[in-house]
């Protein structure tokens, strides 16, 4: 995993990692064994804003999980 300038975390696992002008999003350790098998992915187009607080995207997987 890369390291980044800044790196944050919601409390639903979800963190966000800043370099330069770029931010990375992904998930923590603990969602992604929770979720199991990811049979889903929608993210926004390349280039979106969006601002805090907005939906982000969708991730689906073969386990019920809510965090």
């Amino acid at each position: 995993m890369n390291e980044f300038e800044i790196k944050k975390y919601s409390t639903e696992h979800e963190w966000v990692g800043v370099d330069g002008n770029k931010a990375y999003i992904g998930i923590s350790e603990f969602a992604a064994n929770s979720l199991g098998e990811i049979v889903y992915v929608e993210l926004p187009e390349l280039g979106s804003e969006l601002n805090a607080g907005d939906v982000l995207g969708v991730v689906e997987s073969v386990n019920l999980f809510h965090i």
